[in-house]
């Protein structure tokens, strides 16, 4: 079955999960204040500091999930996506629309990542 090790465990959710190497992250949301490209700013360099903390990095990710409170702001998340993704370690990713727990929140990412 194997170990179950939780980074940063709270009584609702765990911001990050490892099991048998695998990272798990929960959704995860910058200030809710600024434009989507300070928030993904924000959400990436959080991503890296519980993916440290988790022994793995961004470029060993595997999956992503990208929640856009609007769409229309796609081009502009992936622009700040683009200059921080490990080149050639890209993961797979999906990303769509939702209403985010507040409407101040512009995006949210979630992934999936192997330890080093």
């Amino acid at each position: 079955m194997g170990t179950i090790t939780r980074i940063e465990p709270g009584q609702r959710m765990t911001n990050a999960v490892i099991h048998n190497g695998i990272v798990y992250l929960a959704g995860v949301v910058g200030e809710p204040t600024g434009t989507v490209e300070s928030q993904t700013k924000e959400v990436l360099a959080e991503i890296e500091r519980l993916l440290a903390l988790a022994g793995s990095d961004k470029h060993h990710l595997l999956r992503a999930q990208i929640w856009l409170a609007d769409m229309s702001t796609f081009d502009q998340m992936n622009k700040v996506w683009d200059a921080w993704v490990s080149p050639g370690n890209a993961p797979a990713r999906a990303t769509g629309e939702a209403k985010l727990a507040t409407p101040d929140y512009k995006v949210e990412i979630i992934v999936t990542a192997v330890q080093k």
